[in-house]
C-alpha cells in the first residue's frame, strides 16, 4: 500500500525498519534520553527554557536547546516569543505532540509500575552473572 504526497504522487509507506525511513530520525528525536523527557515535562503547560532545564534533571543547556530544536521542527513542540522585556519564550505542545505524549506518558506509567519486577529481574541477572 502506498501513500499519496503532497504533490499527488504515490509514496512507499513509512518503515521505521528500514534503514532511510524518515521516520527513524523523528522516533529517536522523540524517545531519545532527553526528548521524551522534554515532551513529558511539556505536559504540564507552557514552560520556560529555564523551568525545563530545572524540570528535566541532569539535562544540559546545550542538550536541551538541541532536543527543543528536534521537536520543534518534526512539529512535537512550538516557541513562542513574547514581546516583553526582557523578551519570554515559552515551549507548548502541538497537537501531534500531546497526541503522541499521551501515549508516551501511559508508556512510562507502565514502566514505573513495573519498576519492582525490572529491580528484582535485574538482581538476579546480576546474581547470576556474578556466580
Amino acid at each position: 500500500m502506498s501513500t499519496e504526497s503532497a504533490d499527488g504522487l504515490n509514496e512507499p509507506p513509512f518503515d521505521v525498519l528500514g534503514k532511510l525511513c524518515p521516520s527513524r530520525p523523528v522516533l529517536e528525536h522523540v524517545t531519545g534520553r532527553w526528548g521524551s523527557l522534554v515532551l513529558i515535562a511539556l505536559r504540564e503547560g507552557p514552560t520556560r527554557f529555564n523551568e525545563l532545564r530545572r524540570r528535566v534533571d541532569g539535562v544540559s543547556e546545550k542538550m536541551l536547546a538541541q532536543s527543543l530544536h528536534a521537536l520543534e521542527r518534526d512539529g512535537f513542540i512550538e516557541r513562542a516569543v513574547h514581546s516583553t522585556i526582557p523578551p519570554r519564550v515559552e515551549y507548548t505542545l502541538t497537537e501531534l505532540g500531546a497526541s503522541t505524549t499521551e501515549k508516551l506518558w501511559e508508556f512510562v506509567q507502565m514502566l514505573e509500575d513495573a519498576m519492582p519486577q525490572v529491580l528484582h529481574s535485574q538482581a538476579e541477572y546480576d546474581g547470576a552473572a556474578a556466580a
